[in-house]
């Protein structure tokens, strides 16, 4: 049967979209070929914040410790934990799904074999159907990326969807990659009992955030006894005998229990053959869409497959502004502004907007005001008292903010809202902040000598 919108996906971009659709009357089928929710729900955002919510009060007690006000020890039952999540996760697909047939959408399962400019092929079971439709949304997210030798085998070798189904805590982890995922994945594991052995080819941890930022994870990371070793080039990376074996180009040698792959994500794009309707694919399958978030005349491309920002929060706005604009209800370009983005765990980042290093190469006016997270009076609270709040300025507006330290993630969507409204000194001046909280660490910094 005839639909208006087909929609490809069912992670944050294409259940998001299926359900805007369906509020507005849209006939909408949406396509999953094995769990909704997509990898932010499945293996990703979702059971790493159970991992790490799981390790949150070991965190706490390390403060308290610190500050010699208590003592103890806290027991992890990572059985127990990974059938909780377990049971999550079901839970959710199921009121995913019944959320999706309440609306009125459509929801075939099955994989997309072939895309076509007004109908697709499904194999559904074992048969290919054909689905008709106006327009269609793709929403195929990613996977994690494996790299010639740097390949995970599911035994000693695993990727980040591997190790979150780990029953037994290994002894000792070796993570290849310091983006977000390796270093969320690698405090939950050092909290739970695993001797951390973190290899990053670029110079510097998190090397896409602020260096300063950087610098104070990698302090943060030495202090819990982390092995850190920075712009180095992996030669070999084999399962021997059961435990991974990394050698390095110059000739350094590690052993572990597991080694966890977080070396980036790659776009799920393959045999779709989104070139016969005119499609532009670059690089690794990264599809290439316009100022409307189409990558030809009648298919939208949104999400971690377009390769524009690999983040579920960017995903599900860009899916759902497919749906507006396919309704009538705009024609502009698809303009997001500041899209923040974290990273959790003890310590925590985050960012939205300009980083001081790209305002400075846009030839920005550019200020720089800060406060250390050692004077806000929550974190004292807490034990944890490392890491800092910086705000750029350029041309006498904030245009970003970024952070690193205890509950930091907390700050991002009121950090948004400051940085897409462009506000002055003048205007943070007369906002008042609530008191005691960890927003006053964003107060200081706003209000802060700028130079």
């Amino acid at each position: 049967m005839p639909s208006d919108l087909f929609i490809v996906g069912g992670g944050p971009a294409g259940y998001d979209a299926a359900m805007a659709a369906a509020k507005r009357g849209i006939k909408t089928t949406l396509v999953e070929k094995e769990h909704l929710g997509g990898s932010c729900l499945n293996w990703g955002c979702i059971p790493t914040k159970f991992l790490l919510g799981a390790v949150a009060s070991l965190a706490e007690l390390e403060g308290q410790v610190k500050m010699k006000t208590a003592s103890g020890q806290i027991q992890l039952d990572l059985p127990a934990l990974v059938d909780r999540k377990k049971r999550h996760l079901e839970a959710t697909r199921k009121a995913m799904a019944a959320a999706l047939d309440k609306a009125g959408v459509q929801l075939v399962r099955g994989e997309l074999k072939m895309i076509g400019a007004v109908k697709s092929v499904v194999t559904v079971g074992d048969e290919p159907q054909v689905f008709e439709y106006k327009r269609c949304i793709l929403a195929t997210g990613s996977r994690p990326a494996a790299h010639p030798g740097l390949k995970a085998d599911h035994d000693a070798i695993l990727n980040s969807g591997d190790i979150l189904s780990l029953r037994e805590v290994p002894k000792s982890l070796l993570v290849v990659g310091a983006g977000f995922i390796g270093l969320e994945l690698a405090q939950f594991f050092s909290r739970a009992g695993s001797a951390i052995t973190l290899v990053e080819a670029a110079p510097r941890i998190a090397p896409s955030e602020d260096e300063e930022v950087s610098k104070a994870l990698h302090q943060s990371f030495k202090r819990m006894g982390w092995d850190i070793h920075t712009g180095v080039r992996i030669a070999a990376l084999e399962n021997a005998a059961g435990r991974a074996r990394l050698v390095l180009e110059d000739g350094r040698e590690f052993g572990a229990d597991k080694c966890l792959l977080a070396v980036g994500r790659l776009p799920n794009s393959r045999n779709l053959m989104l070139e016969m309707l005119g499609a532009e694919v670059k690089g690794a399958g990264w599809v290439h869409t316009d100022e409307h978030l189409m990558a030809s005349p009648t298919v939208y491309c949104v999400g971690d497959v377009n390769g524009r920002t690999l983040l579920a929060h960017a995903a599900s706005s860009q899916g759902e502004w497919a749906v507006r604009h396919f309704a009538g209800e705009l024609s502009d370009p698809y303009e997001p502004g500041p899209i923040p983005g974290c990273m959790y765990g003890a310590p925590e980042t985050m960012r939205v907007g300009i980083m001081e290093a790209q305002a400075r190469e846009e030839g920005m006016d550019v200020k720089i005001s800060r406060s250390q997270m050692v004077a806000n009076p929550i974190a004292q609270a807490h034990g944890a008292t490392g890491g800092l709040v910086k705000c750029v300025w350029g041309e006498g507006r904030l245009v970003g903010v970024t952070a690193v330290g205890h509950g930091v993630a907390s700050l991002a969507t009121l950090g948004t809202v400051l940085v897409s409204q462009g506000w002055t000194h003048k205007q943070c001046e007369e906002f008042i902040f609530p008191h005691p909280t960890l927003d006053e660490a964003l107060k200081a910094a706003l209000l802060g000598p700028a130079a």
